[in-house]
């Protein structure tokens, strides 16, 4: 048996930041802000919701008519997942050659480079402190 992924697929990712993003929301809410980028049936938004639900990163409560979902998880243990999982799978569990990437290839500024060493700073101190 296939081992389940925390990434999320395209599609499901854009539903999870609606949601996020707006606390809770009904498969309409979602739907009206897809189709706001582009054109997608109402049952595709339906389905994903549903599948979400399965996999664990959306819960459902009855309101009214309709299904209200919450995220299941919150964004930053969801999205920090991800990066693990890309990070073991595309560079073998280092994130030195993710960060040499982003580096030479997208104009990191000073400004960002100081602000990523004051977060290992920061990560670092809280880290002897526990």
């Amino acid at each position: 048996m296939r081992r389940r992924s925390p990434t999320l697929t395209e599609q499901e990712l854009e539903i999870m930041k609606i949601v996020w993003d707006r606390e809770q929301a009904t498969v309409r809410d979602v739907y009206e802000a897809l189709l706001e980028k582009r054109k997608i049936a109402y049952t595709t938004v339906m389905t994903m919701m549903k599948i979400l639900e399965g996999k664990g990163y959306l819960k459902k409560k009855q309101a009214d008519r309709a299904y209200l979902y919450r995220p299941a998880q919150p964004r930053h243990k969801v999205l920090g997942a991800m990066v693990r999982e890309f990070v073991n799978r595309v560079f073998n569990g280092s994130a030195e050659p993710l960060l040499v990437h982003l580096v030479e290839e997208h104009n990191l500024t000073r400004e960002d480079l100081e602000e990523i060493a004051r977060l290992r700073s920061q990560t670092e101190t809280q880290r002897g402190q526990k």
